[in-house]
C-alpha cells in the first residue's frame, strides 16, 4: 500500500491500516465459503413450532439437493427428509463493508431440514448431506417432551468467536472458554436430558466481514449440533442508519453497528419458531426474520423479542407479545422468561441507550408486570448483573408483578464498562452500585437455567474457573432467594465443575429414580440442609452481595 494513500482513521481493531487506496492494487481468486468443499458444515439445531420436530441447518459450497437422515439407532438412519437450500448475494446487503470487496465472501448455500414425527424425550441420531456430495459425521440430540417438567438451558449474549487470523477484524478469544465450559456441562447431563442454548443478540460480531460467520458456526457446532441453539437479533446483526424503523427519539440509538449486513446473514443462517419478519429497507433485500417468537420447554415459557425493530404499543411486535403473554398456561409453564438484546435495566448507563431504556419501561414493562413475567434477560452490556424483583425502578420481595432482570452479555466481547474504583477516590466506583443491583461481575461467562414446576434457578458461571459465582432461586410461590459463593471461597450449594451433577438436584424425584442409593442419600440430605436455612441462602431475605471484579 502506498504510504500517501493510507488514511490513519481507517483502521482495524488492532489499529492496522485497512485498504484505502484510490486504485486497484491486486485481485485475488474468487473466495467461496469457509472450506470450499461440498460436505456439510456449520451444523446447528433449533426447535420448530411443532413439539415433535427438530430443525437442522447447515452450509455447503453448492446448491445440489441435500437431505437429513435420522433414527433411534445409530446404525439405522431410516427416516429421510429433504433439505431446502437458499443463499443470499452481495447486492442484498445495504452497505460496505458487507457489500464491498473487503467484507464480502461467497457464503455458500444454507440448507434447512425438519426432522418430523419424533417420539418424546428420545435420543435420536442424525447426519446431513447426500450420497453424491458426502455426508456429515453422525450427531445426536434428545427430542422435546411436552409432558416433562424439567427445563435446562445455557443463556448468554454478546459472544462472537475467535478467529485464526488477525485480518481487518479481531475475534473474541474469550468465547472459546464459554464454549468449553458449556460443552463440559452438556457432557455432564448424559444422554437422556434435553437442553437449549439462548444467545440473546450480538451473535458473531461479523459486522460486514462475511467469513466471520463461518468461523462462528464452526466454533459453536460442537454445541449446536447436540442441543437447539436459539437466538434473538442484536444491534450488530441489524442496525444501519437507513433501517426502516428509526423514530425521532432513536436518532442516537441505532447506528451502523451491523457493518452493512442489515440482518440478512442472521435471517438466512437461522430459522427460529414463529414467522415474524420486517422489511430491511433495501429494494432487493429479503425480509428480516427471527425477530420475536416463543416456545414452551418443560416448566418454562420462553419469549424472544427484538429491541432493534418496533416494539412500541400498537405495533406488530407489541401485539404479538401481548397476545403471547396473555395466553400462557401457567399450570403447565409456571415460569415465563422474556429475552431481548438491549437491557431495560442496567447500571452501566450509556447515554446513547438512555432513550431506548425509557421507551422499554414505558411500553413493555406494563405488559411484563400485568402478565407476571418471571425473569427478563438482556445482553448488550458486556457484564453480568442481577437486579431485585423490580418495576418502575422500585424493588420488591416477590416476582409476581416485579420481574427479576438480569444482564448476561458477558460471553466473549471484550469491551466492558469499568467498575474499578476511581483513581482519585478509591472508595467510589466509576459506576456506583445502587441497592437495586443485587450482584454484578465483569468476568466473562454464561448463565445456567434449571427449572421444574416449583423452582427456577439461575447460576452465573465464570470462565476463569468454570465455577458458580452468583445464584438466584425463584419459587413458583413467588419467593426470590438471592445468594452467591461466600467470600472465603466456599462453594455454593450448586457447586462447580467438580460436582456439577449436584447442580441438577432440583429435578427432584426424577433424580432419585435415576440415581443409585448413595446419590439418593446425598440429594436428600443436601436438600434438607438447604431448606432448613443453614445452607448458602437465608430464606426469605435479600442478601446484599459483595461485588466481584476482575
Amino acid at each position: 500500500m502506498i504510504a500517501s494513500e493510507i488514511n490513519p482513521k481507517h483502521n482495524d481493531h488492532d489499529h492496522n491500516p485497512l485498504p484505502g487506496t484510490r486504485h486497484l492494487l491486486a485481485e485475488s481468486n474468487r473466495l467461496t465459503s469457509r472450506s470450499a468443499v461440498n460436505r456439510p458444515e456449520q451444523i446447528h439445531l433449533s426447535y420448530t413450532d411443532t413439539v415433535n420436530e427438530m430443525r437442522v441447518m447447515f452450509v455447503t459450497g453448492d446448491g445440489e439437493e441435500r437431505s437429513a437422515r435420522y433414527g433411534e439407532v445409530k446404525e439405522r438412519l431410516d427416516n429421510i427428509t429433504v433439505a431446502r437450500g437458499v443463499r443470499y448475494e452481495k447486492e442484498h446487503m445495504c452497505h460496505a463493508p458487507a457489500n464491498s470487496t473487503i467484507g464480502w465472501r461467497d457464503p455458500g448455500w444454507t440448507f434447512d431440514a425438519v426432522m418430523k414425527n419424533l417420539k418424546a424425550g428420545i435420543k435420536y441420531y442424525y447426519q446431513v448431506g447426500s450420497d453424491s456430495r458426502g455426508w456429515s459425521e453422525i450427531h445426536s440430540f434428545v427430542s422435546r417432551d411436552e409432558n416433562s417438567e424439567e427445563t435446562l438451558a445455557f443463556m448468554f449474549g454478546d459472544m462472537g468467536c475467535s478467529t485464526p487470523y488477525r485480518t481487518f477484524i479481531r475475534g473474541e478469544d474469550e468465547s472459546l472458554s464459554t464454549v468449553k465450559w458449556i460443552l463440559r456441562d452438556i457432557e455432564a447431563l448424559g444422554d437422556g436430558k434435553p437442553a437449549i442454548v439462548s444467545h440473546i443478540g450480538d451473535i458473531s460480531y461479523a459486522r460486514g466481514y462475511s467469513w466471520i460467520w463461518d468461523e462462528f458456526f464452526a466454533q459453536i457446532e460442537p454445541i449446536a449440533s447436540k442441543i437447539p441453539y436459539h437466538v434473538c437479533i442484536g444491534n450488530h446483526e441489524y442496525d444501519w442508519p437507513n433501517q426502516p424503523w428509526k423514530p425521532d427519539w432513536a436518532a442516537y440509538v441505532y447506528f451502523s453497528d451491523s457493518g452493512g449486513e442489515c440482518g440478512v446473514p442472521y435471517s438466512f443462517k437461522f430459522n427460529m419458531p414463529g414467522n415474524s419478519s420486517e422489511a430491511t429497507g433495501m429494494v432487493k433485500g429479503p425480509q428480516s426474520r427471527n425477530l420475536y417468537y416463543s416456545y414452551d420447554m418443560g416448566s418454562v415459557h420462553f419469549v424472544y423479542i427484538s429491541t432493534e425493530t418496533d416494539f412500541l404499543r400498537g405495533g406488530k411486535q407489541y401485539r404479538f407479545l401481548k397476545s403471547d403473554l396473555e395466553s400462557v398456561n401457567r399450570s403447565k409453564t409456571p415460569f415465563v422468561v422474556v429475552q431481548g438484546h438491549r437491557p431495560m435495566y442496567t447500571t452501566s448507563t450509556k447515554v446513547r441507550d438512555a432513550a431506548i431504556r425509557e421507551k422499554m419501561i414505558e411500553h413493555l414493562e406494563p405488559l411484563f408486570v400485568k402478565n407476571n413475567v418471571t425473569v427478563a434477560l438482556w445482553g448488550h452490556v458486556h457484564v453480568y448483573e442481577r437486579f431485585c424483583p423490580i418495576s418502575n425502578n422500585t424493588c420488591g420481595e416477590r416476582w409476581q408483578g416485579k420481574p427479576v432482570h438480569l444482564v448476561i452479555g458477558m460471553a466473549g466481547k471484550d469491551t466492558q464498562p469499568s467498575w474499578e474504583p476511581r483513581p482519585d477516590h478509591q472508595d467510589v466506583p466509576i459506576f456506583p452500585q445502587p441497592a437495586r443491583s443485587m450482584y454484578r461481575g465483569s468476568e466473562f461467562g454464561y448463565t445456567r437455567l434449571v427449572a421444574n414446576k416449583e423452582r427456577l434457578t439461575l447460576s452465573y458461571v465464570g470462565n476463569h474457573d468454570g465455577e458458580v459465582h452468583d445464584v438466584v432461586e425463584i419459587l413458583a410461590s413467588g419467593e426470590v432467594i438471592s445468594g452467591t459463593n461466600d467470600d472465603d471461597g466456599e462453594e455454593s450449594n450448586f457447586g462447580s465443575k467438580s460436582d456439577f451433577a449436584v447442580f441438577w438436584y432440583i429435578e427432584g424425584a426424577s433424580v432419585m429414580v435415576l440415581g443409585v442409593v448413595l446419590g439418593y442419600l446425598i440429594g436428600f440430605f443436601s436438600r434438607g440442609k438447604k431448606e432448613s436455612g443453614t445452607g448458602a441462602f437465608t430464606n426469605g431475605r435479600w442478601i446484599q452481595v459483595t461485588n466481584e471484579e476482575t
